[in-house]
């Protein structure tokens, strides 16, 4: 992988990729007038392109990059603010003050949701497998030009750590956070955003193990929330309460520490 400029770039646009490249440790390239697509074909390697405005991941093969976007959290917060209910939240049963795990952070659009609803006085930890997503998702949350000061402030609390959930999670103690959350790959793939769809093309695959789910069991508070395909095995195979929602394409499970 390599990182690079936006076509019309500037100083202080060159000094950032320049940065990005040193943090991520990858090579850095001259744009030169070059299409990026050109040079992910020349290089035979992913490529990051710094931006004026946001950051994009060019992978081989692909026709969409990557990038941050708040996504679907910036019409959840406005309907939340106007007194209207989040499945999300309810299934969480978040409250002002509450600590969140989000295990797979992905766009963290769930996170977003979730530090809002927590507040300040809560705490939100998103983990990501992958140092590129981490990193992208991590300097978005941050820098994301967001004129909607709630929005803004809930993105800035959410803490991005760059690991495996497994090693995160076996690293606490006992009963460390409220709620423990879970929304690995579907088994079974559902059409979705071009830019979720080119998240999945670059995230960590591995699966969900009995293992995590049992760390998971042990370092929460009070439940353990799984997302996941409606028609998915694993609700029954963890046990987790199956929480059916009519016409919509993923349930919730939920496992309640007694």
């Amino acid at each position: 992988m390599f990182v690079t400029t936006s076509a019309r770039t500037n100083p202080n646009e060159t000094n950032k990729a320049e940065q990005v490249a040193t943090t991520l440790n990858l090579p850095f390239i001259h744009r030169s007038k070059r299409t990026i697509k050109s040079m992910v074909n020349q290089y035979e390697m992913n490529g990051i392109v710094v931006g004026k405005e946001r950051m994009e991941l060019y992978k081989i093969g692909e026709e969409n990059p990557f990038f941050f976007h708040p996504s679907s959290a910036m019409f959840r917060l406005k309907r939340l603010q106007k007194g209207e209910h989040d499945p999300f939240v309810d299934i969480c049963q978040l409250k002002a003050g509450s600590s969140f795990l989000d295990c797979t952070l992905g766009l963290a659009s769930d996170s977003i949701v979730a530090s809002y609803t927590v507040g300040e006085t809560g705490k939100v930890i998103g983990l990501e497998a992958s140092k590129v997503i981490a990193y992208l998702v991590g300097q978005g949350l941050k820098e994301w030009p967001n004129d909607h000061a709630v929005m803004k402030s809930s993105m800035e609390r959410i803490e991005v750590v760059h690991t495996l959930a497994i090693d995160y999670l076996k690293s606490l103690p006992d009963a460390s956070f409220d709620v423990v959350y879970i929304d690995p790959m579907f088994e079974i793939t559902i059409k979705e955003s071009t830019n979720i769809n080119a998240l999945h093309s670059i995230t960590y695959k591995g699966d969900l193990t009995e293992e995590m789910i049992n760390e998971a069991k042990r370092v929460t508070k009070e439940r353990v929330i799984l997302k996941d395909h409606f028609r998915s095995e694993r609700f029954q195979a963890f046990a987790f309460q199956q929480i059916k929602r009519k016409s919509a394409k993923f349930h919730y499970g939920v496992w309640e520490k007694r």
